[in-house]
């Protein structure tokens, strides 16, 4: 036990993220086994949905290196930045791009308007609403605070 304590805490950086980004990945896989009554395992590697995995581990990682190398370390201005950006794709680029193949798709299966055949649907929950985004960083604040 001792040594599995230990390499948790030497590989904390990692584990915990991952374990985050594992666990929520898991919620939305059993919410939608109950929502929709069927289980569909490519849930756990999707993206989009509540809450927003990939702000729970980037605000998860951000808290904990600013907990133990301190809020002025370089490592923890990049792991910042980094956050930022990845909870502004998520909201932002990401969202957009959702939006797009729900289009897309709704022109697609119109007949006779696009002419075009395609063999699978775009998929169309790639982003995250604000809410989404928030939730997920509120997450990964809690987690980075708590380990």
């Amino acid at each position: 036990m001792q040594g599995i304590m230990e390499f948790i805490r030497e590989y904390k950086y990692i584990i915990v993220p991952v374990g985050v980004w594992f666990c929520i990945q898991l919620f939305k896989l059993l919410y939608d086994i109950v929502k929709e009554k069927r289980f569909n395992f490519k849930r756990i590697l999707q993206a989009g949905g509540m809450p927003s995995s990939h702000s729970a581990v980037v605000i998860a990682l951000t808290t904990m290196i600013g907990k133990y190398e301190g809020l002025t370390s370089p490592i923890f201005g990049v792991s910042l930045i980094f956050s930022f950006v990845v909870m502004y794709d998520a909201a932002g680029v990401r969202r957009a791009a959702g939006k797009q193949a729900k289009l897309l798709n709704k022109i697609v299966e119109t007949p006779g308007l696009s002419g075009v055949e395609v063999s699978e649907r775009l998929v169309e929950v790639l982003g995250h609403t604000p809410i989404q985004v928030i939730v997920g960083a509120l997450i990964g604040l809690v987690v980075g605070l708590i380990i």
